[in-house]
């Protein structure tokens, strides 16, 4: 039988016997150089949950590209690359699994990290990182390391191999700082539905005094409430209603919880979701074109843009980027666009060249045709160069326009 591995000897092989000697490494001064995750699970609040949904489902449906910038022109590289990050960074998950944990765990935490693993010149996996804590440490040149903390034991790994993605980036050089401004809108949401919980449980039990006439001992007045309340103050008392005899009177006691009323849970609701950056409408996918557009500029946008830079970073050396070799993540926000508006720009952009025949197929959810990648431009557009040899009836011009060329 197989020996079992945890996933991090899975990723980094097995641990030595004895750990490694780092005592040449400092911790980085001018700060605590120790990232905690928020311990107040804010993940189990309902609207917290739906806020971070909301944004991680929406940016995990963004394509990674590997693209190269050559004479600033965008080329579409397909590569090993290009395939691992659209389909899966890593054997336990699909691109869009990856990209939904990574930014779950950055709203939630505020950081998120993820190690590149590779097998000589080729990127074998990416795995996102969820450690307990990290350390930020540095070597006597000040090559910066982290140390991940696990249940399973400790990793320490070169910091230009991890990828780090950080929320309310301010007062710390190398992580965001903690939700802690929120948690007082969490906590007086828990308070809320806890008082409501409370109330129902209440208000379906009797609650009051018993006044027995006859003079009796502690122990038989105990014993008389006792068997009152086993008998008419629980669940299976369902029908509300106690029967005494004529030497007792039960007095009911009025209660009246106070709850918050709709407009304020309301108001704590939207607070968390403004934290996060979106609104009901997004949440409950109930929104319009510039409702999207909106959420998707505020929001989902710069996500997108810090994962290309720090993709690109952590992906490729200096040289590779400085022959325009990047990481972006792109999204088809037409889909999204109505109908209106989808056929208005297929009518006015497809005779200028800028969309091919599969691109407006793919915006009105159809699939691919062969032969559609090619671009289609009507005679009525020129090149800007030879306009002025147009209008004077450069004949060689005119041949090109006849044959199509250079439109």
């Amino acid at each position: 039988m197989s020996e079992k591995r945890s996933l991090l000897e899975y990723i980094f092989g097995k641990p030595p016997q004895q750990e490694k000697s780092y005592t040449q490494m400092n911790v980085l001064s001018g700060y605590t150089a120790k990232f905690t995750p928020w311990g107040n699970q804010p993940y189990e609040a309902a609207a917290v949950r739906e806020a971070v949904d909301a944004i991680a489902r929406n940016v995990a449906k963004l394509k990674p590209m590997h693209i190269r910038r050559i004479n600033d022109e965008l080329h579409n590289v397909k590569d090993q690359l290009n395939r691992k990050l659209q389909h899966r960074p890593n054997p336990n998950m699909s691109a869009y699994d990856f990209l939904y944990r990574i930014v779950t765990t950055l709203q939630v935490e505020n950081n998120a990290f993820a190690y590149t693993q590779w097998e000589g010149f080729e990127l074998k996996a990416i795995w996102p990182i969820n450690p307990g804590s990290v350390d930020f440490i540095q070597d006597k040149t000040g090559k910066v390391f982290c140390k991940f903390h696990f249940t399973a034991g400790n990793i320490i790994l070169p910091y230009e191999e991890v990828v780090h993605l950080r929320r309310h980036y301010y007062n710390n050089d190398l992580y965001g700082s903690t939700n802690g401004p929120i948690n007082s809108t969490l906590s007086a949401s828990h308070t809320v539905n806890q008082g409501i919980e409370n109330a129902i449980k209440t208000s379906a039990n009797l609650r009051g005094i018993i006044k027995v006439g006859n003079v009796l001992k502690e122990s038989d007045l105990k014993a008389y409430k006792d068997r009152f309340v086993n008998e008419y103050m629980t669940i299976n008392n369902q029908g509300g209603v106690a029967a005494l005899d004529s030497k007792a009177e039960y007095q009911e006691l009025k209660h009246d919880p106070k709850l918050a009323d709709a407009p304020e849970m309301k108001e704590l609701r939207d607070a968390v979701y403004r934290y996060w950056g979106v609104n009901e409408k997004i949440v409950s996918s109930n929104y319009n074109e510039d409702e999207w557009n909106a959420f998707y500029e505020s929001t989902i946008e710069p996500i997108a843009i810090q994962m290309s830079l720090e993709f690109s970073q952590k992906l490729f050396t200096e040289r590779e980027r400085g022959h325009g070799n990047e990481i972006i993540f792109e999204a088809n926000r037409l889909q999204y666009a109505s109908a209106r508006t989808k056929i208005a720009l297929a009518r006015e952009m497809m005779p200028m060249g800028v969309l091919s025949v599969n691109e407006v197929r793919e915006i009105f959810n159809m699939p691919p045709v062969d032969g559609g990648d090619e671009r289609i431009k009507s005679l009525n557009y020129v090149n800007a160069d030879k306009a002025d040899q147009y209008q004077l009836g450069n004949d060689d011009i005119l041949d090109d326009l006849k044959e199509g060329d250079d439109l």
